[in-house]
């Protein structure tokens, strides 16, 4: 019997059942790693590279220790933003099939007294954003007496200064003897593990570097070097490639939006992604790129965090990332599960510095192009 079928031995019916449609051959490492360790009941803190399945990591877990009889909320996860904490929802839903486990989401913006309305069907599991979430509870709206896990998805987002006292204020709602807590995030910095070994017990700590069941391989890196006026020029010709689906990061709000409408001008309809625009335009947004209607989805660091999108070909780096882990971060939204993928940085010359800085720290050769013809080559 492998590792993989040793632990889904140990779930529930449902979740073996689940497992077996969703056709998954072997378990990534950090699955491997956390299930055991959460089925036994420690608190755990998982770090482990975008796309490496840490959602399914914490959530068979979870959904099997609901006892779906009980009418009471029994787990919460937090999350930082609405789009994660939607996606999280809709595979509860996926791995929850023929459990009668009932799920509901807690977000800001959303209508209060809807959400009230939710609380009162008794969910067992509540996936929220911390503010919202904090706010219900405080109203006791939210019971948490009963609650015996509390999630922190992203955790480096959310144990941040600005969520730090409400997501504490949260965990210590629930009753300290019975509560088990897990963070997972693509990165740990040490402010977010001293803070998390303040508020866990004795919690085990997993690294996972890089996860040798997914082939990096396959992700090729490539960049095209302009000053910073002429970038848009070259995003034009990338949106213009045949039968490619590319997430481009841009720095902040302003300069995404004058790349939209300049984009736009040129005839090219692309989508964006950021905290200003509403929920349904977010959302008809990300279906139009999910469904394939767009080829081009502009969007801000903070807004594409967690965000699962199966197929994007291309990661283009239009601003630079400031730091080597952001550089990872995007990047990990191509050649997910050993699919092909390309990650493409537009650089100016100081750019193109700190580029191959990271590269180097991360043993990825990056390759210089250009356009011709409307095609990438390289460089005469």
């Amino acid at each position: 019997m492998s590792e993989t079928q040793q632990i889904i031995a140990q779930l529930q019916p449902f979740l073996q059942q689940a497992w077996e449609k969703a056709g998954f051959e072997t378990m990534t490492s950090v699955q491997t790693t956390a299930i055991p360790l959460i089925i036994e009941g420690k608190d755990v803190v998982g770090e482990s590279p975008t796309g490496t399945g840490k959602t399914l990591a914490y959530l068979l877990p979870v959904l099997n220790k609901i006892d779906p009889k009980m009418q009471n909320t029994q787990a919460v996860i937090l999350a930082s933003s609405q789009e994660l904490v939607m996606q999280i929802l809709s595979e509860i839903q996926k791995w929850g099939e023929g459990s009668g486990i009932k799920s509901a989401s807690l977000i800001g913006g959303a209508n209060l007294k809807r959400q009230i309305d939710k609380l009162k069907k008794s969910p067992h599991i509540i996936v929220g954003t911390p503010g919202r979430t904090n706010e219900l509870i405080k109203q006791k709206k939210l019971k948490m007496h009963k609650v015996h896990t509390v999630v922190l998805d992203e955790g480096d987002q959310l144990l941040t200064p600005e969520h730090n006292e409400t997501v504490k204020s949260i965990v210590k709602s629930t009753l300290a003897d019975q509560r088990q807590l897990l963070l997972f995030s693509a990165t740990l910095p040490e402010i977010v593990e001293k803070s998390i070994k303040r508020l866990a017990k004795d919690p085990e700590i997993i690294n996972v570097k890089k996860d040798e069941t997914i082939d990096a391989a396959k992700v090729e890196h490539i960049y095209f070097l302009s000053e910073q006026r002429d970038k848009i020029k070259i995003l034009e010709k990338i949106a213009r490639l045949d039968g490619t689906k590319s997430l481009v990061f841009i720095k902040d709000i302003p300069n995404l939006i004058i790349a939209t409408e300049k984009l736009k001008f040129k005839d090219i309809h692309v989508g964006q992604l950021h905290s200003e625009l509403n929920k349904q335009d977010r959302q008809r947004y990300l279906n139009k790129f999910r469904d394939g209607i767009s080829e081009m989805l502009l969007v801000t660091d903070i807004a594409a965090r967690g965000l699962d999108i199966k197929g994007v070909t291309h990661v283009v780096h239009f601003d630079f990332p400031r730091e080597q882990d952001q550089y990872v971060h995007r990047s990990g939204r191509t050649g997910r599960f050993g699919a092909k993928g390309t990650v493409i940085s537009i650089v100016n010359e100081r750019e193109e510095r700190d580029m191959k800085k990271y590269c180097k720290a991360l043993n990825i050769t990056p390759v210089q192009k250009e356009f011709y013809g409307g095609k990438i080559v390289d460089p005469e």
